[in-house]
């Protein structure tokens, strides 16, 4: 009977260093990915509007009412947005230099 007692507890035990195993290469991967991000935020702040693909036109609709193409007013036609984690950094470097002055 015990050696049943033993088996369940080393099962049991291997799949918890497994989960923690997996678990742990998860976190590294996403680390990973998070810092590739911020140096990419740090490096090139803008990145390509989604709405005109980063033209800066909005061409019109084939067959559509609109016959020219107009400029993009998500990015005022430049084409180009600021990224979600520059914008981010921006704030909180915004937030901590009004708490420390």
């Amino acid at each position: 009977m015990t050696h049943l007692a033993a088996t369940a507890t080393t099962q049991t035990a291997t799949l918890a260093i497994s989960l923690a195993g997996v678990l742990g290469w998860l976190t590294l991967a996403a680390g990973l990915w998070l810092t590739g991000y911020l140096l990419r935020c740090a490096v090139s702040p803008f990145g390509p509007c989604r709405r005109c693909e980063g033209d800066g036109k909005i061409r019109p609709r084939p067959g559509g009412l609109r016959r020219k193409a107009r400029y993009c007013r998500r990015c005022d036609g430049t084409g180009l947005r600021l990224r979600i984690g520059r914008r981010a950094w921006n704030h909180a470097r915004r937030l901590h230099r009004d708490i420390t002055h």
